[in-house]
């Protein structure tokens, strides 16, 4: 997909992260349950404002920054750039290429962070809705184990799309 369309599909899916938390962020109660000890009960909470503003920065900020992180480091001269094969990739004829393939993992990057941050906050929103608020954390795990697969999925995907042809 060209780079244009990738970057504005990856904006596109966080300004929707972001309509998310905040039209569901809207739902919770003035002092929000936050953190959750092993057994799900509360053991901190925090203002609803500062909740759902927390949240915004995480779900669409950190990706966002991740992705400008990297691509000002695609600016820096190739000596200082860390990818397998380094040579081969970044020879003239496939340094534009090269630069495009990273930026699109990256950006998939991004949107699995912003969708399990998203995954996160609904989870807190649930819990909120209890009373006593109680965090389910067997979901919770759930959800986290299908973050770590893909990020290990992804990490392979990665390191072999940067395999220098045979």
């Amino acid at each position: 997909m060209h780079k244009s369309v990738t970057g504005i599909v990856f904006l596109l899916i966080l300004a929707g992260a972001a309509l998310f938390v905040f039209q569901t962020g809207g739902t919770l109660p003035d002092m929000v349950a936050t953190h959750f000890g092993p057994t799900g009960a509360v053991n901190g909470s925090m203002p609803r404002s500062l909740y759902v503003d927390g949240m915004l920065i995480f779900v669409v900020v950190l990706p966002l920054g991740l992705n400008l992180l990297v691509g000002r480091v695609l600016r820096l001269p190739d000596s200082r750039i860390n990818i397998p094969h380094r040579e081969y990739w970044l020879a003239p004829e496939r340094r534009a290429a090269m630069i495009e393939q990273l930026s699109n993992h990256m950006r998939f990057f991004g949107v699995m962070l912003a969708a399990f941050l998203c995954y996160v906050h609904w989870r807190v929103v649930l819990a909120n809705r209890l009373t006593p608020p109680m965090l389910d954390n067997t979901k919770f795990a759930y959800g986290l184990a299908t973050f770590m697969a893909a990020l290990v999925t992804w990490i392979v995907v990665l390191r072999r799309s940067f395999r220098p042809p045979q």
